[in-house]
């Protein structure tokens, strides 16, 4: 087992045992903090699919978060109010609202990726970035659906006998979706898939030369990574019971970013300590001033100085996944 291996497994049980402890120290508060460091996690493993492996900064992943939310918080709304989405009628069923967000953010991000993949470097990250605020400018429009106050959700989603309205249950559906996509990314980059996303990334002419088509792998990396951001968007709709368009904002996107830089640019396992870092930052800078954004800032820029790799690569100690 390598070193890194056995760094995140060591970091699995204590997030298992996570709930426990709190339960132990009366801190069962904790738990909701804990699950929404997971979400984001997902969310950046997804973004360090086509940035860390692909190297496609995109600028604009808050509108395949903010997606799946919507389509939780939609659902959820017919289901209650009546009406339908586009035909479909509301309801509250995780079996069937999760993988619709898992499908329409993905189904988003092919026909976003199909444009922007046309383009590369700065007018790739702008071209993101527009097309994410024309879908913010959109729900800010609908008022059906709360508009720019967004809207609450009447209940969490229903899994039948697995109930996530229960912090700790909802927290392990969490931890488990986390591991899921860890373990197929992991096969994912070291099959041929993602060695010729790095092939693409580190030198495209020899790979054109070689007869590969870049397009097709970055626009399927692309739609992955919508996909699962739509995963993590649906979660974070139940974390919260609430989906609003800060959901799609580009603030959104830069935190994605951030977590990303803070827990190590193309690595397996650096996004989910990233976002475990920047949310246990966030959260005890808050507790001392509400302008905790002017710590984060001195505190990313030392992480880009003297820790190519990010937090990750200072703990595993050696390049490699």
């Amino acid at each position: 087992m390598q070193r890194s291996d056995l760094i995140a497994l060591i970091g699995l049980v204590a997030f298992a045992l996570f709930p426990a402890v709190a339960w132990a120290g009366d801190l069962l508060w904790a738990v909701d903090l804990a699950s929404r460091m997971l979400i984001y996690g997902l969310a950046a493993l997804a973004l360090n699919l086509i940035l860390g492996y692909g190297g496609l900064v995109s600028f604009g992943h808050a509108a395949f978060v903010g997606a799946g939310a919507y389509v939780v918080g939609i659902l959820s709304f017919h289901s209650f109010m009546g009406g339908s989405l586009l035909g479909l009628p509301g309801t509250t069923s995780g079996f069937l609202a999760f993988p619709l967000a898992i499908l329409v953010s993905g189904a988003l991000a092919l026909a976003i990726g199909a444009l922007s993949l046309k383009t590369s470097g700065l007018y790739f990250i702008m071209i993101t970035l527009a097309f994410a605020q024309m879908i913010y400018y959109l729900f800010i429009s609908l008022p059906d659906y709360g508009g720019e106050d967004g809207m609450s959700l009447w209940e969490r989603s229903d899994f039948g006998p697995l109930d996530i309205g229960n912090d700790v249950v909802f927290f392990y559906l969490c931890l488990c979706l986390v591991l899921g996509f860890t373990l197929l990314k992991r096969r994912l980059v070291g099959a041929r898939f993602g060695w010729t996303l790095m092939g693409l990334r580190d030198n495209p002419r020899r790979m054109q030369a070689l007869g590969t088509s870049g397009f097709r792998y970055q626009l399927a990396a692309f739609a992955l990574s919508g996909a699962v951001a739509g995963l993590a968007g649906a979660l974070l709709a139940n974390q919260t019971e609430f989906v609003s368009p800060s959901f799609l904002s580009w603030h959104l996107s830069g935190e994605l970013l951030v977590i990303v830089i803070l827990g190590g640019i193309g690595t397996l396992y650096g996004p989910i300590a990233g976002a475990v870092a920047f949310l246990l930052l966030e959260f005890l800078l808050k507790e001392v001033t509400e302008h905790w954004q002017l710590f984060l800032g001195p505190i990313l820029i030392l992480v880009v100085l003297y820790a190519r790799r990010g937090l990750w690569g200072l703990v595993e100690g050696r390049k490699g996944d």
